[in-house]
């Protein structure tokens, strides 16, 4: 996966993800679906070299009009907007850490051991990770969340995560980012491309 911070920048191989700084602060799903069509359309029509439209499947999953060969998953959080670019499904998330309770039921019961088992001060973080894992593997599935989260086990390991999902032939693996949105919020970033 190459990871970019501008949405000026161009990926010289896809999979892509651009992780791009804003100082907006969405104050509901309709100010954040906005920003990430934004610099959505920004990013890629500057990868591609000309004016895109991103529309979306009934479900909601975004995808480039005229363009079937490409593949392309949204996300905002904190201001950061993530865009992924691929030939493949592919999906990507954002997600600030919390100290809030985590909601370990929602949580295949391996990914629940795992955070268990860790010092409670890494928990939040590795958290922030499992779930941005979770949620950038169901929109490359493009089901999002209608499929349940306990039926599929992340595996973090370093920069990389696994996905086990029994109604998958293979397992699956993605690529983490942590990052510091101007200092004041740590995020978690994950992008995961089914053709890689």
């Amino acid at each position: 996966m190459n990871w970019l911070a501008s949405a000026d920048d161009l990926a010289e191989t896809l999979p892509a993800a651009w992780l791009v700084a804003t100082s907006e602060a969405p104050r509901n799903l309709d100010e954040r679906s906005r920003l990430r069509r934004m610099v959505g359309g920004r990013v890629l029509g500057r990868q591609l070299g000309e004016p895109v439209t991103i529309a979306h499947e009934p479900g909601g999953r975004p995808f480039i009009a005229g363009r079937p060969g490409l593949h392309v998953s949204l996300a905002t959080r904190a201001g950061i907007v993530a865009v992924a670019l691929a030939r493949g499904p592919v999906g990507v998330d954002v997600e600030a850490l919390s100290e809030a309770p985590f909601p370990l039921a929602m949580l295949h019961e391996a990914e629940r051991r795992s955070l268990e088992s860790l010092p409670e001060a890494a928990r939040p973080l590795a958290f922030a990770r499992l779930w941005a894992a979770k949620e950038a593997y169901v929109k490359a599935l493009g089901t999002g969340f209608r499929r349940a989260p306990d039926s599929f086990a992340v595996t973090l390991d370093g920069a990389r995560f696994g996905v086990d999902d029994p109604s998958r032939p293979a397992p699956a693996r993605g690529w983490l980012r942590t990052m510091h949105n101007g200092g004041q919020v740590t995020l978690a970033a994950a992008a995961i491309s089914l053709a890689e």
